[in-house]
């Protein structure tokens, strides 16, 4: 397996299932934005990095665009092709992509830059995109406005640790970074309809530093969730709930 953070390698390699019932697909307006910002359609290429189990692949291949996804962690890459199997699934980093030097149009990081967010990366990523092409890093975040969710985030917190997130904001301070222009941002409504178990129960075990707890502290963990969905009127009992999310999109172009 190619280097990558420890944590990443052994959360999300625990239960690639957790993660696809977990968490939430994009929105429909992500397709615009592929097409429109990142330049995506037929006869472009789209690499997918640290695709997991191919959350955003089904907005890329909705361009048109040929999509080759790199993923380091082998269960999460046998979980996207068998979701997507006729799409290419590499073996790969954001420190290592397998591809050659500006051999693509777009490269889109999904719920995954926050990982990797270092010089290195941004130079290997700029290596394979043709002059032109186009960064574009997107995140589906719970929208802690509604206090239930408030409280969600609450329990994580307390067991993060130096665990990287989207919401230290430390990645944004790579930008602007050499070789790219100026970072834009775009935000759409979201939301993971489904029952509370796999919509609330399943992202918070998706977790990657919650999925490494020892199984003890894992069912402790659970037992509070599942206390917040019954203390709260909006979703206790319900068959289907709707976890609310704002997905946060930023591109950049390579000079």
């Amino acid at each position: 397996m190619p280097t990558i953070n420890p944590l990443a390698a052994d959360g999300f390699s625990a239960k690639p299932s957790t993660y696809v019932q977990g968490r939430p697909d994009y929105p429909a307006e992500v397709e615009g934005w592929l097409r429109d910002d990142l330049g995506l359609g037929a006869g472009r290429i789209a690499v997918d990095l640290g695709a997991g189990t191919g959350k955003l692949t089904p907005r890329l291949r909705a361009t048109d665009a040929t999509v080759i996804a790199v993923e380091p962690v082998a269960a999460m890459r046998a979980e996207l092709v068998a979701l997507n199997p006729d799409v290419e699934a590499l073996e790969g980093s954001a420190a290592e992509i397998p591809l050659a030097n500006e051999s693509v149009d777009a490269v889109a990081c999904a719920q995954a830059f926050h990982w990797f967010a270092n010089p290195i990366a941004l130079a290997e990523i700029r290596r394979v995109l043709k002059p032109g092409g186009v960064l574009g890093l997107i995140w589906n975040v719970r929208d802690a406005r509604v206090p239930w969710v408030a409280a969600l985030n609450e329990i994580l917190d307390r067991y993060e640790g130096d665990a990287p997130r989207y919401q230290d904001w430390k990645w944004k301070s790579l930008f602007p970074a050499e070789g790219y222009g100026p970072l834009r941002e775009q935000r759409f409504s979201n939301g993971h309809r489904g029952t509370a178990e796999n919509v609330i129960v399943d992202r918070v075990l998706s977790t990657s530093f919650i999925a490494t707890l020892p199984p003890a502290e894992q069912q402790k963990v659970v037992a509070e969730v599942r206390a917040i969905i019954d203390g709260t009127a909006e979703i206790a009992g319900k068959d289907e709930i709707v976890f609310p999310y704002e997905t946060h999109l930023y591109s950049c172009t390579k000079l």
